[in-house]
């Protein structure tokens, strides 16, 4: 039977472990979690030059744990929820890695440790002393989230999401699809083929699995005949065989609070983005309340803070979230055994050293076509989900993470130059075109002022001025103490858009107490039987 037919619901107590729609839901998110576990192996080989042992021998073994208590724990919650409702069609949320955090505690955090000190072990030591706050930050946030949650709007949660997904999920794979296209477009279509137009490849193999199949295939022939488009060699692969062993998590407790010599550096960062994950993780959780599975947000936040604390505990300096993503996963299929069979995965890979050798043998670009999907997935839910008059604040709450999308490319692109914005100057910038303080502003705590922006349209749109106004004064405090439109946690950052949030809440209370109102376009229609545009209305004589 297909993941498509399967009945709605089965006998209370008898929640299927494993169906056919897992295998998809399995290769997709598997290859999602392998790509980031990649990714950071990459970065901390290459860019903080931590030393294999390190590498291989203390951090992957810590994060492959921390993955497969994250990845087996959300699917019990899920075969929880499928026993206690009788239904057949749970899907487990996602969780990994928190791939934004991923670059920061890599970039603002280890990195320059590294460079003060030039030891890559007291790097590695703030960066777990870092995610050692931040699961605190989680585990008392988690207590608030369903408070936050039932008064915040729908259409704003899944709007600062869908900007997530459409700037820090979505344009870095498509870039990289684009600059190989003989590989990562030829992929793309093969999934967007079954995912989106139901095409079945060779008996019903799983479409991430023949993407990732062809991907290799071309990328191993195009190497055979000098064009080398996947940018792999027989002599990487002989090299990566070098790196194999079984290695265990061992406890890092003392490495933890060796770390909080840098606790100047790390507070910083390290609350805003506790923070971050809490908004997060709540849109998340709506996402797949959306999708039909309601998970408790409490539970979820506390299980975020305490897997991550036991994985820097043993040595992993990178945080666990609950992924964007659940209604991609159920949509094509997954239900709950992909979530544990991802971390089962994850778990061999790295206690044997395996990843070494699967970034020699795998193009990475064939795996990208698949975070564009649920980029796309994600993106579309907020309009499809919500009702279609909150597209307005969807749109404007997607568009600080736009801001701080376009910032970090500014930022990253004059790094590489060896300058800064503030080296070449805001004035001459903003001659050009380049509204940089504009965006680090906008942009600055994104995700939560996304939330607070479209928060306040919604409840314009709806014409509930007195909560419009309350959510306009969180704006204000928000941003007085640094926690959007800000740079930093302090007393008085932003003061100028602090006071304009103050404005705009006293003009939303007096709109609320002595407005007199226009009808809406709906009962305009009905009363004057005309739509909006001067054009008769559906149902008008």
């Amino acid at each position: 039977m297909s993941a498509t037919t399967l009945p709605s619901s089965l006998p209370a107590g008898r929640p299927a472990l494993w169906v056919r729609g897992d295998w998809n839901a399995f290769f997709g998110f598997g290859t999602n979690i392998l790509v980031n576990v990649l990714v950071l192996t990459g970065l901390l080989r290459f860019v903080l030059k931590m030393p294999d042992s390190l590498v291989f021998g203390r951090i992957l073994p810590a994060t492959g744990l921390m993955l497969f208590l994250s990845t087996v724990y959300y699917a019990w919650l899920a075969w929880n929820l499928a026993r206690k409702t009788g239904r057949s069609d749970v899907c487990a949320l996602p969780s990994g890695i928190s791939v934004p955090h991923m670059f920061v505690v890599v970039f603002v955090i280890m990195a320059p440790i590294l460079g003060r000190t030039g030891d890559p072990v007291q790097a590695w030591e703030a960066g777990l002393t870092w995610v050692f706050i931040q699961s605190f930050v989680l585990m008392a946030g988690g207590f608030a989230a369903p408070v936050i949650r039932r008064i915040t709007p729908r259409a704003a949660l899944l709007g600062s999401l869908a900007g997530i997904s459409i700037t820090f999920i979505s344009m870095r794979p498509a870039s990289l699809m684009f600059t190989t296209p003989a590989i990562g477009v030829l992929c793309f279509a093969i999934i967007m083929g079954s995912w989106f137009g139901g095409a079945r490849y060779f008996r019903g193999a799983p479409a991430g699995l023949v993407a990732i199949a062809v991907g290799t295939v071309v990328a191993w022939a195009s190497s055979a005949i000098g064009l080398n488009y996947g940018g792999l060699s027989l002599s990487g692969v002989a090299a990566a065989v070098g790196n194999f062993g079984f290695q265990v998590p061992l406890p890092a407790v003392e490495h933890v609070f060796s770390g909080f010599k840098f606790l100047g550096v790390i507070l910083v960062t390290a609350i805003p983005f506790g923070i971050y994950d809490l908004v997060e993780a709540m849109d998340n959780v709506e996402s797949a309340g959306a999708a039909g599975d309601a998970f408790p947000t409490t539970r979820v936040l506390t299980a975020d803070g305490v897997i991550s604390l036991i994985g820097c505990l043993m040595g992993n300096p990178f945080i666990n979230a609950v992924y964007i993503g659940h209604p991609g996963w159920k949509a094509m299929g997954g239900r709950i055994g992909y979530s544990a069979a991802t971390g089962v995965m994850i778990l061999l890979l790295t206690w044997f050293s395996v990843i070494a050798l699967m970034l020699a043998l795998i193009p990475v670009v064939a795996i990208l076509p698949i975070l564009l999907y649920i980029g796309m997935l994600i993106g579309a839910q907020a309009f499809q989900e919500t009702p279609r008059r909150h597209a307005p604040a969807i749109v404007l709450a997607l568009i600080p993470q736009i801001a701080a999308w376009g910032k970090t490319q500014i930022d990253v692109a004059l790094g590489v130059a060896g300058t800064s914005a503030a080296a070449v100057g805001f004035d001459k910038l903003a001659g050009a075109g380049v509204l940089y303080q504009g965006l680090d502003i906008l942009g600055g705590g994104a995700t939560l002022a996304g939330v607070i922006l479209g928060s306040i349209t919604v409840f314009i749109i709806e014409r509930e001025f007195d909560k419009a106004a309350a959510f306009a004064l969180a704006g204000m405090v928000l941003t007085f103490f640094g926690f959007i439109h800000g740079e930093a946690i302090g007393v008085g950052q932003s003061l100028s858009v602090s006071v304009s949030y103050l404005l705009v809440a006293g003009l939303l209370f007096w709109c609320a107490k002595y407005a007199s109102f226009a009808p809406h376009a709906a009962e305009a229609a009905h009363e004057t039987g005309m739509d909006a545009h001067g054009l008769p209305a559906e149902g008008a004589a």
